[in-house]
């Protein structure tokens, strides 16, 4: 088991630091910051001596193994905008996105997750079918189409909810149902395939043979091990809860990590940026790190390195 958790640590360890690396690298070939923060008529002496003052003049290689030593301190840089510590910029962001996101989540796991296994015990059925539309449909459409037409309607056409802003609750309706839809399609769709092929498995039909109710097979038995796969798909979206705000905080103007990633991406605020994809990957990493956790509690094979079959 300690070898098991080491490995897994090892692993997110390696995921977070060529995620550092990747954003550095490509935020510094991207574009100049001095020419987009003081503007294309600022005078070279003026570009020059921004450049010196956040370093930009060093060879990318010794840039590097600053940005890694201020990581290391604590440090995660400064924005170049405002002259703010980028952690606290991103942090204050934080609740504004996880007041979107969490309530997403919850109705992501509380609608989808039993759908899927509704439809999958009523097979065939109206109801089977009509999940599969729904699902199909909440998972094609884009993000940013869907939070358009539920503008359009709720907002504009009937006046019921207000288009943007961080007011009240009633401003967080339509952005929590934006995107919330998607995710509620995928589990449903991925629910019902997983709830299937359990129930086609000769553990159930051996269940079933000795005489067992049939809401203890599926509460005991096909429920738990149907369970195992999804997993994988909740611990996906609990980590891309913040990545997963952006389009939907754009559309709506919710002042969340969202809007700060787009605003500091178009004024290249290098330091905000790496601070801003650094929690991004950490979130993702962690979430997939306890799924990994998860599994090798489920099924003590895997903690072994023996295969799953």
């Amino acid at each position: 088991m300690i070898r098991y958790i080491l490995t897994r640590l090892a692993r997110a360890i390696l995921t977070i630091l060529l995620v550092m690396t990747f954003a550095f690298v490509v935020l510094r070939l991207s574009g100049d910051p001095a020419q987009i923060l003081l503007g294309p008529d600022a005078p070279q002496d003026a570009i020059d001596t921004f450049r010196a003052r956040w370093g930009l003049d060093d060879p990318l290689w010794r840039q590097y193994l600053a940005y890694l030593g201020q990581i290391l301190r604590g440090d995660f840089g400064t924005s170049m905008r405002d002259g703010s510590a980028a952690i606290t910029l991103v942090l204050e962001r934080v609740p504004a996105t996880l007041a979107l996101t969490v309530p997403a989540l919850i109705l992501k796991l509380g609608i989808g997750i039993p759908a899927g296994v509704y439809a999958a015990l009523h097979r065939e059925s109206l109801a089977d079918r009509g999940v599969i539309m729904a699902s199909i449909f909440g998972f094609t459409i884009p993000s940013f189409v869907l939070g358009l037409l539920l503008v359009l309607v709720f907002a504009i056409t009937f006046d019921l909810l207000p288009a943007g802003g961080q007011d009240s609750w009633r401003h967080a309706v339509l952005p929590i149902v934006t995107m919330s839809i998607g995710g509620i399609g995928i589990l449903a769709r991925f629910s019902r395939s997983a709830m299937i092929e359990v129930l086609g498995q000769p553990y159930i039909r051996t269940a079933m043979a000795k005489g067992l109710p049939w809401r203890d097979v599926v509460w005991k038995h096909a429920l738990p091990n149907a369970a195992v796969p999804i997993v994988t798909l909740v611990g996906f979206m609990v980590g891309s809860l913040i990545a997963g705000a952006i389009v939907v905080e754009s559309i709506f103007s919710w002042p969340g990590v969202g809007r700060l990633i787009v605003v500091s991406v178009a004024n290249r605020d290098l330091a905000v940026v790496q601070c801003l994809l650094l929690v991004i990957a950490a979130t993702m990493v962690i979430a997939n790190l306890l799924v990994d956790f998860a599994y090798g509690l489920l099924d003590p094979r895997l903690r072994s390195g023996r295969p799953a079959h």
